[in-house]
């Protein structure tokens, strides 16, 4: 029987079920005990129950959760004062002095300020360079830069002269006084070229005395001129940025002129996290041509451009967003292929990027339009052999949509693809011009060896890869690829623009003496046409036309130099080492392989 006197003063609800438990299985064990005695006498006895068991929980004592103090003096702070009594303790110990490591430190090369260079090779090539620079008491600066390139030609199969030359001369001075920093410019160029692309099918079938006749009678010489001056300035802590402006006078043997001023000022507000920069924009362009490519009346035109384009930055973390728009106004002069005296356009200017991971992945996205101002010069440095009758008008570029990927796959190694989409309007295509039978003057360039523009609505699909790679300082090589597909409102092909063009170098420095880089570029397929009179004396005349697919090439190219001391550095230079006789333009083949000699000098004044 349960003596509650010795019972404790509580009992958890765990405790108490353990208890009954183990009395239930000690009297189950017990009656086991009992019941295999069988023979055993079991006795009686009355147990009396005097009051059922119900366990209680005493009270506990339950800290409160926010005491109250009630000591007033408790958040009272104790003044204390103190002093620190200090005397010097002798001691022996002397610390080890730290030993930097030692760091292998390059020679620092020293910079000069001027240099000259002069080499000579192959097809009597001679180029040339020389270029000074002075710093005056006051701060500012004055500089001259001189170049020349000439070669006597030589070109294989080619019975025109084929010389070209090309010098130029600038000079500069500039200031920088506290917040205002200017330069003027002042230069000449002087080019020469000839139009050698004949077609052999004008002569190859004469008699030698008919072919020497035909041929003497052509002067196949061109010579460009450039005057030009202009000058920027720019202004910090300001508003107002930067402005430049651009004079040139652009004329050739043959009596064209041609006049140019850009005026581009700049301003930038900025308002909290957004930046908001304006560009200004007056382009004025005037020219004339001698006469029309048959010699029926002279060629006269003009275009003036004012812009503004307003442009909205925003900033923030991995994004950035280029918001704006290009307004322009367009006064054009008597040209042959546009009726239009003046036009208003308005172009998107939006652009953004963002960081998707870090500087490893970096999205970026634009729609941009633009109105392009063509000039005679610019033809020109692009296509030497132009003809001086062109017509001349501005591009306008409707939009240039594109959506690009770039980054880092590694430390070293960078990569960038973009795809294009591109919509132009009276779009400049250079295209052989036509053999004239009527060319009572004699002029150079009317046999078929020279080219005019056409222009045309293109549109241009575009994919554009590369991938650049720093392994070290010393080592580094690039590759880059862009594919085309154009679509053509009125021509039949888009004329001399390659569907594939592809480029790579290698950059490598084998010691503090000795470099080398290599460069290879290579350009598919393009379409041109061969015009051959079918009647002569004939106005217009009549033409046999045959569309021509000129053979992709590639062109590789070395330069490997030796630096003697720190001023004096000899190079050896090679072109087309592959030896393509490859024709960039229809009937103009280039020169085979080029080589060069030649040592650029450092000096000071």
């Amino acid at each position: 029987m349960y003596n509650k006197k010795n019972s404790p003063q509580f009992y958890k609800a765990d405790s108490l079920s353990s208890i009954r438990l183990f009395s239930i299985c000690l009297l189950f064990g017990f009656q086991l005990a009992v019941a295999q005695k069988k023979d055993e006498n079991i006795g009686t006895e009355v147990v009396n129950v005097v009051k059922a068991y119900t366990p209680t929980i005493s009270d506990a004592f339950k800290v409160k959760e926010s005491p109250v103090l009630n000591d007033e003096d408790n958040s009272k702070k104790e003044a204390i004062q103190y002093s620190i009594f200090s005397f010097p303790v002798a001691s022996t110990f002397t610390p080890t002095k730290g030993k930097s490591a030692s760091v292998e430190n390059a020679a620092k090369e020293k910079l000069f300020g001027n240099y000259a260079t002069f080499a000579a090779g192959t097809y009597g090539t001679i180029n040339t360079e020389l270029f000074a620079t002075k710093t005056l008491k006051n701060g500012d600066y004055v500089g001259a830069m001189f170049r020349h390139l000439s070669s006597q030609g030589g070109v294989k199969d080619v019975v025109l002269d084929n010389n070209f030359s090309n010098t130029s001369l600038d000079a500069t001075y500039g200031s920088k006084s506290g917040k205002i920093s200017w330069n003027g410019d002042l230069g000449y160029q002087r080019q020469a070229y000839n139009w050698y692309g004949l077609n052999p099918l004008f002569y190859e079938n004469l008699v030698p005395s008919d072919k020497d006749l035909f041929l003497g009678k052509i002067n196949p010489k061109q010579v460009y001129q450039n005057i030009y001056f202009g000058g920027k300035m720019a202004l910090s802590g300001s508003s107002f940025k930067e402005a430049t402006l651009k004079f040139s006078h652009f004329s050739d043997s043959y009596a064209s002129a041609e006049n140019r001023l850009v005026i581009k000022p700049a301003a930038q507000f900025e308002i909290s996290d957004i930046k908001l920069k304006t560009n200004f924009v007056f382009d004025y362009l005037s020219g004339s041509f001698d006469k029309d490519y048959y010699n029926t009346t002279s060629l006269k035109y003009g275009s003036t451009i004012l812009g503004i384009q307003p442009t909205f930055n925003y900033f923030k973390k991995e994004l950035s967003i280029n918001f704006g728009l290009g307004i322009y106004y367009n006064s054009l002069v008597q040209t042959e292929i546009s009726d239009s005296k003046s036009k208003l356009f308005i172009y998107p200017n939006i652009s953004g990027t963002y960081n998707l991971v870090g500087d490893l992945m970096i999205a970026y996205a634009g729609l941009e339009g633009e109105l392009k101002q063509n000039s005679y010069q610019d033809f020109v440095q692009e296509n030497f052999f132009m003809s001086p009758t062109s017509a001349v008008s501005p591009t306008d570029q409707k939009y240039d949509l594109y959506v690009g990927l770039k980054g880092k796959l590694s430390n070293t190694i960078g990569y960038n693809v973009r795809g294009t989409f591109k919509n132009e309007e009276n779009k400049a295509l250079y295209k052989s011009n036509a053999y004239n039978p009527l060319n009572t003057n004699d002029s150079g360039y009317a046999f078929g060896n020279s080219f005019g523009v056409i222009y045309d609505k293109v549109k241009t699909l575009s994919f554009f890869g590369e991938l650049k790679a720093d392994f070290t300082k010393n080592f580094s090589v690039g590759v880059n690829g862009t594919l085309n597909s154009y679509g053509i409102q009125d021509e039949q092909e888009a004329w001399n623009l390659p569907a594939i063009q592809l480029s790579s170098f290698v950059d490598y420095t084998f010691n503090s003496k000795w470099y080398a880089n290599a460069k290879v570029f290579f350009v598919g397929q393009r379409k041109d046409v061969v015009s051959v009179p079918s009647i002569a004396a004939v106005f217009p005349p009549i033409y046999f036309q045959e569309t021509i697919t000129l053979n992709s090439y590639f062109d590789l190219n070395a330069h490997v130099g030796y630096k003697h001391n720190e001023r004096l550095t000899f190079f050896f230079k090679g072109n087309n080492l592959a030896n393509q006789n490859y024709q960039r333009w229809v009937n103009f083949p280039v020169q085979g392989i080029q080589v060069m000699l030649g040592a650029n000098y450092k000096f000071d004044f």
